[in-house]
């Protein structure tokens, strides 16, 4: 769709104003070629943990339940949820849910792998086209595997299918907020070497408050290879 604009012509040097406008209110991406083309398992570099990252599906209920009762404590001081206290979803509606999101092209959740056992989660939401083309990344990992480099290597897999697979969404922009008492969050984008903004007041509702949260950043221009091997460049 094109927005009609009056007869204006103004000059900025060559280039009309009315053509500047017109430029910027013309959809130049059709919301029907933004579903992502979700990749059915990606693995690990050769080099780094044989972790896996592939999309949730209804069968995964069980396991993934196991995983985050097992785990109920360890990440409950992280939890975000619904100020207004919406309904919760069932799982087979979560999925279904993910699915509606991979065809918009508006999010993608991966579950992290190791030795085909669910191991963690990484996720890629609010992904926003045309101009910014940014997506807020989210993660957990298994209590029992923390400390084991999953998580920064996850994200890392996750940032490089974003920006450059042909499969993920082509984003310019990724970005991580983080509670500023989660140090362990903290060594993650540390170990990627992500851009501190600063902080962002009461900016995501979590475990019954609005919580102020530390935001990250990496750029597409940030890393001329891969992500992986700045994880490795990093050490």
């Amino acid at each position: 769709m094109r927005v009609r604009w009056a007869a204006v012509r103004w000059h900025n040097g060559s280039v009309s104003v009315f053509q500047s406008l017109r430029d910027i209110f013309t959809l130049r991406d059709d919301p029907s070629d933004r579903a992502l083309d979700m990749p059915s398992r990606l693995e690990a570099p050769h080099g780094f943990a044989r972790i896996s990252l592939r999309p949730v599906r209804e069968d995964d209920q069980e396991d993934w339940n196991d995983v985050r009762w097992a785990n109920r404590d360890w990440l409950m001081p992280w939890e975000s949820g619904d100020p207004l206290g919406g309904r919760p979803l069932s799982f087979n509606e979560w999925v279904r849910r993910m699915r509606q999101d991979e065809q918009a092209g508006v999010g993608a959740v991966f579950l992290i792998e190791y030795q085909m056992q669910i191991v963690g989660q990484v996720s890629l939401g609010a992904i926003s086209y045309g101009a910014m083309r940014t997506g807020m990344v989210g993660y957990w990992v298994s209590q029992r595997y923390a400390g084991h480099g999953f998580a920064p290597l996850a994200v890392a897999m996750l940032a490089d299918w974003a920006f450059r697979d042909p499969s993920g969404p082509h984003l310019h922009r990724i970005e991580i907020a983080i509670l500023p008492e989660n140090h362990r969050s903290k060594r993650v984008v540390a170990k990627l070497g992500l851009t501190d903004e600063g902080l962002r007041r009461s900016y995501m509702y979590v475990n019954g408050e609005w919580r102020d949260h530390e935001s990250y950043s990496l750029l597409a221009s940030d890393v001329p290879g891969s992500v992986t091997d700045r994880l490795v460049s990093r050490g």
